[in-house]
């Protein structure tokens, strides 16, 4: 394990078929006015919303909803949260969908009590500043609809300018930010559509890859990425033949908590080069999030392989039960990309970003929105990550 760190995670985790009876009390626990963030509606269609009302009700508590949350939450939808939050003086918001919500949640909570002027996008997106010290945050807890961001037990946010084509995620430090609770139940994800529930899953994969691929030295932290990502592709198998296997659903749920709620990263650098680069893919074309990590992730891990040679090679034998003999370390490490784009292929993953709508005439803006990432085996450059784009779109 590298350097010395601290390991702190305030986040109460609920979970299980039952998991909805503690959400009463552990609203009984915060202020009376619920700001209530959700997406499009489909809650209201598997009956998640009424369980959530009721909760509410329950609590005591004067509900102010706040739907409509895109799967890419914008600035623009980020500042109607923050009027709505301000208007009603909410004193708790309860995020109830996947990540998007979530993430949403968290940045309404520290836009709330801003200075009247100040612009949360530019404030938190663009110059990455802190809320300050004597700034209210609004407290958040959620109840948990689609799994992949993991963002139910961690303090980022991922928001996504339509104006200057930017998507940006900010972790914060600050403590206040991150949810005070998660109700996870996993039968409230059956009702996704499969697209949404692969996506999730390769959101799931690759926050694990962009921890694991950095570093030389034998941690444990390698150890356990290692089990999840055996762990994800079994559940995710079973999920795809059955979406209403419950040990399957359960554990993809668990795993992707546990995937990014920085457990993982202890005693290593990270890449999260892949999330910059489907970021900015995300950022011209809207794409889901999970889809465009999978479609410029293989590319990617091709290209820097041979800075990282060693940790390709124990990732084909310890992930994909790649059989080391009679093959070079360079044929070893090839053989397990080549096991993940099999079951990639094989769940249903985008491989290429034309079926995310990119094409030849915008892939300069992608890469001039594309961040480069320091802590993985090799830096990249501009020219390289156009390699990486085209790469994509000459995928089949």
């Amino acid at each position: 394990m590298l350097g010395d760190f601290t390991y702190y995670n305030p986040t109460k985790l609920i979970f299980g078929k039952d998991a909805m009876t503690a959400l009463a009390a552990e609203l009984e626990k915060y202020g009376k006015t619920v700001q209530l963030v959700y997406g499009g509606g489909s809650i209201k269609k598997n009956g998640i919303y009424d369980q959530v009302i009721a909760a509410l009700e329950a609590a005591g508590k004067t509900v102010v909803e706040d739907a409509g949350v895109m799967p890419n939450p914008t600035a623009q939808k980020l500042r109607e949260g923050a009027r709505i939050a301000r208007e009603n003086d909410v004193d708790f918001i309860l995020a109830v969908g996947g990540g998007s919500c979530i993430d949403y949640s968290k940045a309404v909570a520290v836009s709330k009590n801003l200075p009247e002027g100040e612009d949360p996008w530019d404030v938190y997106y663009a110059r990455s500043e802190e809320p300050s010290p004597d700034m209210d945050v609004v407290p958040v807890g959620s109840v948990l609809t689609m799994v992949g961001t993991g963002s139910e037990m961690n303090c980022g946010s991922v928001i996504t300018n339509r104006e200057c084509g930017m998507k940006i995620g900010h972790v914060y430090s600050d403590d206040r930010v991150w949810p005070r609770f998660a109700v996870l139940n996993p039968e409230f994800t059956y009702s996704l559509p499969r697209y949404q529930m692969v996506a999730g899953i390769f959101d799931i994969m690759s926050h694990i890859c962009e921890q694991y691929f950095s570093g030389t030295d034998d941690n444990t932290s390698d150890y356990l990425s290692e089990g999840l990502m055996r762990s994800l592709i079994v559940s995710s198998r079973a999920a795809v033949a059955n979406p209403e296997d419950y040990e399957a659903r359960s554990n993809i749920m668990w795993t992707a908590t546990w995937a990014l709620n920085s457990l993982v990263a202890r005693g290593k650098t990270e890449d999260w080069e892949v999330h910059m680069i489907g970021h900015a893919v995300g950022a011209v074309t809207d794409a889901t999030h999970g889809m465009a990590l999978a479609a410029v992730a293989l590319p990617y891990y091709r290209l820097i392989m041979p800075y990282g040679l060693e940790k390709f090679a124990r990732f084909a034998v310890n992930v994909w039960g790649v059989d080391a003999s009679g093959k070079t370390t360079e044929e070893l490490a090839s053989a397990g990309l080549a096991a993940m784009e099999a079951w990639m292929r094989e769940i249903g993953c985008v491989m290429n970003i034309a079926e995310l709508g990119a094409n030849e005439s915008n892939l300069d803006a992608i890469a001039d929105a594309t961040f480069f990432m320091e802590g993985g085996y090799h830096v990249l450059n501009r020219d390289e990550v156009l390699d990486i784009l085209r790469a994509s779109l000459a995928a089949k």
